[in-house]
């Protein structure tokens, strides 16, 4: 049953700021990110790097979609859009420079299988990818490469992360991660 729309004002609280129409929407997961939780201690392998981990992993706890010979497609926990994976080398290496010829083969190979099973999972209308060099330009994690796929829609951009500051995501990561190693291109 469809809630009856009032006029009554949402209740204000104390510390929020100037009230401006909207209700809050709160994503208290995100301060793990924030904060700093499954970032390494350091530059090594060793030093707790979730993706030198990842692998180890069953595909479902690891949200793993893909696992090729040198690389692996995984979902990001912390997206910036529903489906937003990463493709990375399972060797820990910082730099794309520092890739071998099989390895960069093998992560544009998996980045496109990445973008059709997205494409054939969610209707995404287009994509963002990239790869964030370094701390200095955006890498969360430098010390070990990671390239981002981030399916895009039309409209995709409306007031929830413009006036909001939050995105919100349809489905769990879990859901997220069947529905696309099912659609993803085999061979």
């Amino acid at each position: 049953m469809l809630a009856r729309m009032t006029t009554e004002q949402p209740e204000q609280q104390i510390g929020v700021g100037t009230p401006d129409a909207f209700q809050r929407l709160w994503t208290p997961h995100r301060m793990a990110y924030i904060q700093g939780e499954n970032k390494p201690t350091g530059p090594g392998s060793g030093d707790g790097c979730p993706f030198c981990t990842i692998p180890s992993k069953s595909d479902e706890d690891g949200l793993v979609v893909a696992r090729g010979e040198r690389v692996y497609a995984v979902l990001n926990l912390y997206p910036y859009n529903g489906g937003h994976l990463m493709v990375v080398p399972y060797r820990h290496v910082a730099d794309y420079t520092e890739l071998d010829d099989a390895e960069t083969v093998e992560l544009a190979t998996l980045t496109k299988q990445a973008m059709t099973a997205l494409r054939a999972a969610s209707g995404a209308h287009g994509f963002n990818v990239g790869l964030n060099q370094g701390s200095a330009a955006g890498a969360g994690i430098a010390a070990h490469l990671h390239q981002h796929i981030v399916p895009r829609w039309g409209g995709d951009t409306n007031f929830m992360p413009v006036v909001g500051n939050t995105k919100v995501l349809p489905q769990l990561l879990g859901d997220t991660r069947r529905m696309l190693a099912e659609h993803w291109p085999k061979g």
